[in-house]
């Protein structure tokens, strides 16, 4: 049996509110407010292939769609960025002798007053360097551009195996709050009714 398609939207929007994801999602709802709007000036300006770019030694490619068809995934979606830095460690593009390390950048409007961003945002990128990993089969880093401020923040995607056993784990990459199983908790929501009958 297939597995169903996530998109990574979908993702972030349940990370946000389950709630809010379900109302979007299966009753196809929408609500704007000044949030959304400066959200959607913003990407309006980034989403735009021909503003894509080569210069002071990198290459920017903007509103790239990015997917991972592994059946444990099944994700797609669209990149607001992908820079590609010459870098000899980093992978090769096809139809280009140069190496490149590669990092997605995702536009925000506004950055969280309290902290440096939000699980949902990371999620959101997280999902998006499963996809980009998968076509190129690197190891890309991730970053979240805040307009408000003009600022990047990198975001912690590289953990492997060793990271479990190490004294500065807590300093390094402090472990974040557990995520349910995202396919139960859709299939679960799915089957609750919208509305209790009278």
């Amino acid at each position: 049996m297939k597995s169903q398609e996530i998109t990574i939207r979908s993702i972030q929007h349940y990370m946000y509110c389950p709630h809010r994801w379900g109302l979007i999602e299966i009753n196809k709802s929408w609500g704007e407010n000044i949030f959304v709007t400066k959200a959607n000036l913003l990407h309006d300006r980034v989403h735009d292939p021909e503003k894509s770019y080569t210069g002071r030694g990198k290459k920017v490619y903007t509103s790239v769609p990015v997917y991972n068809d592994d059946e444990q995934y099944n994700l797609y979606g669209v990149t607001d960025c992908i820079e590609l830095k010459k870098d000899k460690t980093g992978i090769t593009i096809k139809d280009d002798n140069q190496r490149y390390k590669l990092t997605i950048v995702e536009y925000k409007p506004t950055k969280p007053k309290e902290k440096d961003y939000r699980e949902d945002d990371l999620m959101q990128v997280f999902a998006q360097k499963l996809c980009v990993d998968s076509i190129f089969g690197g190891d890309c880093d991730g970053v979240l551009y805040y307009a408000d401020v003009k600022k990047r923040i990198s975001l912690p995607l590289k953990k492997n195996q060793n990271c479990n056993g190490c004294s500065m784990k807590d300093v390094c990459m402090p472990s974040m709050r557990k995520i349910p199983d995202l396919k139960k908790e859709i299939k679960k929501i799915e089957r609750e009714p919208l509305c209790e009958n009278s």
